[in-house]
């Protein structure tokens, strides 16, 4: 028997529980014109699996009694559950939602504080601030990465100084990355130190996001690091190192950018191209006339770019 001939109450109410996870599936492409008080009390239902899928029909239906509802899914018996609430409330998008998720910022269980931080980050409630500080010493790691987040979008200068013992000192290294990509909106020359120390981290994911931080920030005091950076193992680092170089016009960083347009990875050697463009500088004509018969296309175009600005920086 075809049980999608049977409406969609008959089948919600099946005690078949993947019966009621199908309709549960089916019912935002149903005829139904409000399918919101039919899918609340699937969010109760038995079975994990309709629970989970009702969780996921109730994405985008930002109103107070949906998101209401989705909070207290975070703290579901079941970890599919909560993980698709997390999914489904990171989507919010109005700082009026944020209500129900605050008291779970300082509930009890790290996985629910991970996630109800996700939620509220890019809300940038003005009362998760508090909640988040306090959560940069929380013994979860997951924890501390989404407060950091939740203060990164928040941009306060009152988190700066915190954000930067993060960036240095946190026991994670995807905690200290985070950290110091949040640094990004500081204009204290205070941090600098910090992400100095980033560019030295063991980790390369941190030194990577320390040289692209320090371009942000416009530190000239950092150019001589990022020389250096220059140098770095990894050539992931190398790029944004490049870039900073780039961003901040650097002339000390002319030998190694000419260097790195010779490297055989492909991005770095576009990377140094559009750096010695915006750097403008003559000595470099000689390189980006040989990468000119450079192999990947993209390299010789950015290159003829960069002879163009070199071109017009001197008339």
């Amino acid at each position: 028997m075809d049980i999608t001939s049977f409406s969609i109450a008959d089948r919600l109410a099946s005690e078949d529980a993947e019966v009621r996870r199908l309709a549960v599936i089916d019912l935002p492409y149903s005829d139904e014109d409000d399918i919101v008080p039919l899918l609340l009390p699937c969010l109760a239902d038995a079975d994990p699996s309709v629970r989970t899928e009702a969780v996921r029909a109730l994405e985008g239906f930002e109103d107070p009694e949906v998101v209401a509802a989705l909070a207290p899914m975070l703290l579901d018996a079941d970890a599919q559950v909560r993980a698709a609430a997390g999914e489904v409330l990171a989507e919010l998008k109005l700082s009026a939602s944020a209500g129900p998720l605050l008291p779970l910022l300082q509930g009890e269980g790290a996985e629910v504080r991970m996630l109800a931080f996700r939620a509220v980050r890019a809300l940038r409630v003005d009362a998760a601030f508090a909640p988040a500080m306090a959560a940069l010493r929380d013994a979860d790691p997951g924890v501390r990465r989404e407060a950091v987040g939740v203060l990164g979008y928040l941009r306060k200068p009152e988190a700066v100084g915190d954000l930067a013992e993060v960036a240095a000192h946190d026991p994670e290294a995807e905690v200290r990355r985070i950290a110091v990509g949040a640094l990004g909106y500081a204009t204290e020359i205070s941090v600098l130190p910090a992400l100095t120390r980033a560019l030295g981290d063991t980790a390369w994911q941190v030194r990577e996001e320390a040289a692209q931080t320090l371009g942000k920030l416009r530190f000239g005091l950092a150019i001589d690091e990022l020389v250096h950076a220059m140098q770095d193992e990894y050539w992931q680092v190398r790029v944004k190192a490049a870039r900073s170089l780039g961003w901040l016009k650097a002339a000390a960083g002319l030998p190694a950018l000419v260097e790195a347009l010779a490297h055989p990875i492909g991005n770095l050697r576009k990377e140094a191209a559009i750096a010695l463009g915006e750097l403008a500088d003559p000595r470099a004509i000689p390189a980006l006339e040989k990468a000119l018969d450079d192999a990947d296309p993209d390299v010789r175009k950015l290159s003829r770019l960069a002879l163009t600005a070199i071109g017009l920086a001197q008339k």
